[in-house]
């Protein structure tokens, strides 16, 4: 830019001083003239002073508009410019000796505040003139050497006329050779077809037209992309005499934008899943055939059953065993590989895949390189198939993440000419590495979720316990992979007086957390049971229980490993109870936020057991409502989670619905039964754990239960004594008389000297001989140690050894103390 100067001898500038560049453009050439914002001439070269014959001292603080002979044709001249940053055109000035001359100007207005004059204004004098003919001389060099593209003219016929340089490089033939020849005879491809027709439309309309061709030339080992141009070339009267074709290499342009395309689709659909195979197949299917001809991805064999990778991945002395997990080729059914997909390739120190996870770095070889070759020789199988399919250019890039080592990506081409360079070296290393990513996290995740699955089947029945209550079969779905391994569960849970408790629960969220709480209701549930708390206080007891846990997470603000997807959140869980007694035919049920049972009857009518409505564990901290249904001996009754009838594509309603209908068909077993539900509900792989239980209640003939009413009297344990050993005979139990005549004198002489009438003794005879005795106290027995010379004491020690368990239940109206002996098989 200009700077301030003042105006010195010899008309040059202060701060001016000459240099190459002066010497070389001849300043004088040029009128050179500066002005600040007032119009004041600050600047007066030689040039100027040759135009108009006045001296840069002459000149130094005069204004500009005492040159004009005429106004410049602007309204209200010079000043009124001052908004425009640029203005041009003729102008009248007066030389010193009065002549009026005519000149053309280019007057350049500056920002306000920059640091040079306001005005900059020029104007080219007429210097010495150019030998003749240069000026043509000049196009015609410029034409013929241009260096920035490719260019050729045709006549109206389309024949070639004239080739520049970069055209006879880029078809491999002169001017000479190629003059009346057109582009379709000078190009034997399919882009010299679509030019030439181009052309025509071009001499036919006048207008410009642009394509872009793709094509090798001769003698070259790769295609060139090509930006043409096609225009008309005019005479002075608009006639169209030719064509002008310029056409720019745009190779590097072009690989570089459709390497960013690959990378950015390589984004797109890798890591779509958490499963390592398919995303390591997802990687082959982006690079085939945009970067390779054939891909393979291998993963380091010792991860096949280890938690973590080996801390040295390549052995130091080899051979590097590496599973192929997925491959892709041009050719259908991939016969180069000579590795089978699931298989195991053995890799010798010193092979391509050994070496470049060894310095971790990636290599990219020519089959003829001799460390290629001294490979392909210890591998005669591998070197038939580089020959029989043409290979000829491979590279191998390590798969690592988060500084752990995975396994190697093969890129191979046959097909393709070229071979791989150092970009496509980048390339691959790109796109792997966002692969092994994707894997590392597939990988983790698959470990934690098999994780998960162990503790979730090791915390669910391994096999539901005997009993007579009910005959029962389950079925437990997990969700897909993606969603994380549930919470659900169920249990059978065998109680006094035959009876039994069936259960189902839900934990809110999956993962390991959800399984690890799921196993602590579950143990909860069934210690509850144990001391037979009803339906409707076993919940409520629950339910403290998990409004602790909240309370417990709440203050847990670490302690999560490193990379686990578990995230923290409030436990949520939901459950449904119930107790069905076999002697009584009643089942009580309770359910917390659960779904309700459905109950088909003996003739094969399918209903819900209405329940009140009721908050998920750990919500409200309100007591529960039990329910109590009588169901004829046969009944079917299904518990289940949420995840069997309420799916994203179906609202709850609609699964409820054929959750019915499922329940209504004839099965030939409670295993079929389970499978029909399943297959009707559930035809895909569920997206939320499922859990389903069905039983089929039994009752006890009255035969097989003995009651009696036992007066509150000392001396009614004597007859009681010999009312039990009659039954016991009628009943076939001879060899259980004596240890039931001492359980019974036992508990009856307890009820009768320490609790309160009325005091009832049932005896239940089924795998199992089962004595009760109930009456109106309160108060719980329990062990004690006797002293020698105590009188009492050891009754219920003697009971606790003579049977295979015991215990105690409350009822509304006491207690009953239960004793349960094991009978030899029938």
């Amino acid at each position: 830019m200009e700077q301030p100067v003042t105006v010195g001898r010899a008309g040059r500038s202060f701060g001016e001083e000459p240099d190459v560049l002066e010497s070389l453009v001849d300043a004088s050439l040029t009128a050179r003239v500066t002005l600040d914002e007032q119009g004041t001439v600050t600047g007066w070269n030689e040039g100027a002073e040759l135009l108009l014959g006045y001296s840069a001292g002459q000149l130094a603080g005069r204004r500009a508009a005492d040159l004009l002979a005429e106004p410049i044709p602007v309204r209200g001249g010079l000043p009124t410019l001052a908004g425009l940053p640029r203005w041009n055109g003729d102008v009248a000035l007066r030389h010193r000796d009065g002549r009026k001359l005519t000149v053309g100007i280019l007057a350049h207005h500056r920002p306000p505040g920059a640091d040079a004059p306001a005005w900059l204004i020029v104007s080219a004098r007429s210097g010495r003139q150019p030998p003749a003919g240069l000026d043509d001389s000049l196009v015609s060099w410029s034409f013929a050497q241009s260096p920035c593209c490719a260019q050729a003219i045709y006549d109206t016929r389309l024949r070639l006329r004239r080739a520049n340089a970069d055209m006879e490089r880029s078809t491999a033939l002169t001017e000479e050779e190629m003059r009346g020849l057109r582009v379709s005879e000078i190009i034997d491809h399919d882009a010299g077809v679509r030019a030439e027709r181009s052309m025509a439309r071009v001499l036919r309309t006048g207008e410009p037209e642009y394509q872009e061709n793709y094509l090798r030339a001769p003698g070259e080992d790769h295609e060139h992309a090509w930006s043409v141009f096609i225009s008309a070339l005019r005479d002075q009267e608009g006639t169209v005499r030719g064509v002008c074709l310029s056409a720019h290499d745009m190779t590097e342009r072009f690989w570089a934008r459709k390497r960013l395309q690959l990378i950015a689709e390589a984004g797109r659909r890798i890591g779509t899943t958490l499963d390592v195979t398919r995303t390591a197949q997802e990687l082959a299917d982006v690079t085939v055939p945009a970067l390779a001809d054939f891909v393979s991805v291998d993963l380091l064999a010792a991860l096949d059953d280890a938690p973590e990778p080996p801390e040295r991945a390549v052995p130091a002395d080899g051979p590097l065993l590496l599973r192929r997990v997925a491959l892709r080729s041009v050719i259908p059914g991939t016969p180069e590989s000579a590795v089978a997909a699931g298989a195991v390739g053995s890799y010798p120190a010193g092979s391509m895949p050994f070496e470049s996870l060894r310095t971790e770095r990636p290599a990219l070889h020519e089959v003829t390189d001799p460390a290629f070759t001294a490979w392909l020789a210890r591998d005669p199988a591998r070197a038939a198939r580089v020959r029989a399919f043409g290979i000829h250019s491979v590279m191998a890039v390590p798969l690592a993440a988060r500084g752990t080592t995975l396994g190697v990506a093969f890129f191979v081409r046959h097909r393709t000419q070229e071979a791989f360079q150092h970009d496509d070296l980048v390339l691959a290393g790109e796109l792997a590495a966002r692969a092994a990513v994707s894997i590392d996290n597939a990988r983790r995740y698959t470990r934690e979720r098999a994780t998960a699955v162990t503790l979730q089947r090791s915390l669910l029945p391994q096999r539901l316990p005997r009993q007579a209550a009910v005959e029962v079969a389950s079925r437990y779905l997990p969700a897909v992979p993606h969603a994380g391994v549930g919470g659900d569960w169920f249990d059978v849970i065998p109680l006094s007086g035959a009876r039994v408790a069936l259960v189902v629960g839900d934990v809110v969220g999956h993962g390991l957390v959800a399984s690890a709480t799921m196993g602590r209701l579950r143990t909860a549930v069934r210690t509850l049971a144990d001391i037979d708390l009803p339906c409707d206080e076993l919940l409520t007891h629950i339910d403290d229980l998990v409004a602790r846990l909240n309370t417990e997470e709440e203050g847990d603000t670490g302690g999560r490993p490193a990379g686990s997807t578990e995230t923290s959140s409030d436990v949520g869980a939901t459950c449904l109870y119930a107790v069905y007694d076999p002697v009584t035919r009643r089942c009580s049920l309770a359910a917390a936020g659960h779904p309700a049972p459905a109950v088909v009857s003996p003739e094969g009518t399918v209903d819900l057991v209405g329940l009140p409505a009721a908050p998920p564990l750990g919500v409200s901290g309100l007591p529960y409502e039990a329910t109590e249904v009588v169901l004829p001996e046969g009944s079917l009754l299904a518990l289940y989670t949420n995840g069997l009838v309420e799916t994203p594509d179906r609202d709850l309603d609609t699964g409820v619905h054929r959750l019915r209908k499922a329940l209504a068909r004839p099965a030939a077993s409670l295993d079929a039964l389970c499978d029909t539900v399943l297959a009707e509900l559930l035809p895909q792989r569920p997206a939320d754990d499922v859990a389903l239980l069905i039983a089929r209640t039994r009752a006890l003939d009255a035969r097989q239960v003995a009651t009696w009413s036992v007066p509150s009297d000392p001396s009614a344990v004597a007859q009681t004594r010999k009312d039990v050993v009659a039954q016991l005979e009628r009943w076939g139990l001879s060899d259980a008389e004596f240890v039931t005549e001492l359980v019974v004198s036992e508990l009856v002489t307890n009820a009768i000297r320490h609790a309160e009438p009325p005091v009832q003794l049932r005896l239940i005879h089924d795998s199992t001989l089962i004595c009760e005795v109930s009456d109106g106290g309160n108060t719980a027995p329990h062990l004690r140690r006797a002293r020698t010379y105590d009188e009492g004491g050891r009754g219920l020690l003697l009971v606790a050894q003579l049977t295979e368990r015991w215990g105690t239940r409350q009822s509304a109206a006491g207690k009953t103390i239960w004793a349960e002996q094991t009978l030899p098989p029938a």
